[in-house]
């Protein structure tokens, strides 16, 4: 060895490094011999006939496939949130469409082919909850939409899939507020859908996943699994907006109304993207309703 290695500094360490290098391939020889012989059997079996270039071009397109499968999923997996809000946005839209049309199709004769769309009544705006509570008395929402973005006191908050679940009653310039279906100061109105009797909706701060409708009028026709939508009849709520469907429906001791157990279609303890729903009418209403001639025939004796 030492014949083979130089005493000068240099040539020892040239003279060490082939050593090492020599070593390695001697440990590896084996594995190295084996990768070649397979890579040349590999070039010879693709070339040997247009089947085996075929199918290994089938095979390598197969695996880059699945290669671009794989990042094109993580990228569309970090893009979910935009695409959401995109679809959300969407809903909106589509359903302010859909109040428009209910509130304004003007009925034709029976030859038409035309239908009178009117102003919409309803504006949706899309959002997503920020905070939201369910295991208390008092449940509040909050959402990641403000002043800036249209939202106001009064709107509406709708799920992801139309169901009732409260409305907004602060408003600040990023943020809202709204008061959840499941809080005992929460009160709107509702009726089974297709027929005319409405009950009051509320919950009595007991089961997370039920409400309850009372002084529904004992001529009602009710059944376990039916449809409980809201009438209209609110301020904040347009008419047929999903609340949940019946468990139960018992009449009060003096047999006059029936109280109705409510199971919600909202899951408010899984609440994400919603819909604020602004009632464009309501200032209008609400400027008749404190006229000083209803004021006065509410003071009247």
């Amino acid at each position: 060895m030492r014949a083979l290695c130089p005493h000068s500094r240099h040539n020892r360490l040239n003279c060490q490094t082939l050593n090492k290098l020599l070593e390695f391939i001697r440990s590896t020889y084996v594995v190295l011999l084996f990768v070649v012989i397979e890579a040349l059997a590999l070039h010879y079996y693709a070339n040997s006939s247009p089947y085996t270039q075929a199918r290994l071009l089938a095979q390598s397109t197969r695996v880059a496939g699945g290669v671009h499968g794989l990042f094109s999923g993580v990228k569309h997996f970090f893009g979910l949130g935009r695409e959401n809000r995109q679809l959300m946005a969407r809903v909106a839209e589509l359903e302010s469409e859909l109040a428009a049309w209910r509130r304004t199709a003007s009925p034709l004769p029976a030859d038409s082919t035309q239908v009178v769309i009117g102003e919409r009544q309803f504006r949706m705006t899309p959002a997503t909850v920020v905070s939201n509570s369910i295991n208390k008395l008092r449940n509040f929402i909050v959402f990641d939409r403000g002043r800036r973005d249209g939202v106001e006191r009064d709107m509406a908050v709708l799920s992801s899939t139309g169901a009732m679940v409260g409305y907004v009653v602060e408003v600040s310039e990023r943020y809202a507020v709204a008061i959840s279906i499941l809080n005992t100061a929460f009160r709107a109105s509702g009726k089974v859908r297709g027929d005319t009797y409405s009950g009051s909706i509320l919950w009595e701060g007991t089961d997370a996943r039920t409400v309850t409708m009372t002084e529904l009028a004992k001529y009602a026709r009710i059944e376990p699994g039916d449809t409980v939508v809201s009438t209209g009849f609110s301020q904040y709520f347009p008419a047929d907006i999903p609340i949940g469907t019946v468990v139960r429906a018992d009449l009060n001791e003096a047999q006059t109304a029936y109280t109705v157990q409510v199971r919600l279609m909202a899951h408010m303890s899984g609440l994400g993207p919603v819909i604020l729903v602004k009632n464009n009418d309501l200032p209008e209403v609400r400027s008749l309703l404190e006229s000083e001639r209803v004021e006065e025939l509410k003071n009247r004796p």
